[in-house]
């Protein structure tokens, strides 16, 4: 059975720092790309960052460049998203995702939620101003 369990979520002040992990099991996650999507309340499911299966390039929303870092540890199965300089417009469920990677054509599409298999429950993040 495929499982994504998120955690390290939490309420936090604005400017703090918080860091998600995403724990994958049940097939090879090593030769899959990871995304973080995120969901406000009232609003659609929005792309945050993604990392190809090696780690080799990395992917953002341009509103969190140069404030989250995504990264990733194969041999733990193990997926992290480091949120620094929070802001209040940050506040939402964070979901972890996973997909095959092939190459090109996830790199094309890699921003694209519907394109990911596999999902987590999500974790709450909330950022007080």
């Amino acid at each position: 059975q495929v499982q994504l369990v998120e955690s390290g979520g939490g309420l936090v002040q604005a400017g703090g720092s918080l860091r998600l992990s995403c724990a994958a099991s049940g097939r090879t996650f090593s030769s899959d790309a990871m995304g973080w999507f995120r969901q406000a309340p009232g609003k659609e499911r929005e792309f945050v960052a993604a990392i190809r299966w090696n780690g080799a390039s990395t992917y953002y929303l341009d509103s969190v460049k140069g404030r989250f870092t995504i990264s990733r540890d194969n041999a733990k199965n193990m997926v992290y998203l480091q949120m620094n300089s929070l802001k209040p417009e940050d506040t939402a469920v964070y979901y972890c995702a996973a997909r095959q990677d092939t190459g090109m054509a996830t790199v094309a599409t890699i921003r694209i939620g519907t394109r990911y298999e596999y999902w987590g429950q999500g974790t709450q993040v909330t950022v007080s101003s």
